[in-house]
């Protein structure tokens, strides 16, 4: 989606209200692709004091499974826009991942919300913020409690360890 900015630039406190939904099911995360439902931005491009100011949210529901316990989950995601769209490509940073230019009085959107939503995903799926993971020896779910499995001793304690045997 193309914003046109020519009515902006020039007038200080100048505001132009966006809303789009985007097609990002292409988009792969950790060889998944948990985007499956719309990608919608809403917010505003504002123009303060010559300084054209884009923020807004990106928001959607994640369909994956959990890095760490391997349940499928669904989760409503939310991300904020806060970038910078300069209007003169020579006085762009190019090292900026939060500058944008805009071409012939208009801005692409799709490049700044893919930027933001890409930028603002975990490294991760994770179910919830907190989860525990699953016992790596009897697959347990830590979420639901501990297991039964005995803890390996640390590897460092090896000779203490044999020489305790010894003594029993």
């Amino acid at each position: 989606m193309l914003l046109g900015i020519a009515e902006l630039i020039g007038r200080s406190g100048g505001v132009i209200p966006f809303s789009a939904e985007m097609d990002f099911r292409d988009m792969e995360f950790g060889g998944s692709r948990p985007v499956t439902e719309p990608v919608s931005a809403s917010g505003e491009l504002r123009n303060e004091a010559g300084v054209l100011l884009l923020e807004g949210e990106v928001a959607t529901t994640l369909h994956g499974v959990c890095d760490r316990c391997a349940k499928e989950f669904t989760r409503r995601i939310r991300i904020p826009i806060h970038a910078v769209v300069e209007t003169d490509p020579d006085s762009a940073a190019p090292d900026d991942l939060w500058t944008f230019t805009a071409e012939d009085d208009t801005v692409d959107l799709d490049e700044i919300v893919r930027t933001v939503f890409v930028l603002g995903m975990d490294s991760k799926l994770l179910c919830k913020e907190d989860c525990k993971g699953r016992c790596f020896r009897c697959g347990a779910d830590w979420n639901l409690g501990p297991c039964g499995c005995k803890p390996e001793p640390d590897p460092r304690f090896a000779a203490l360890q044999q020489l305790l045997e010894k003594k029993e």
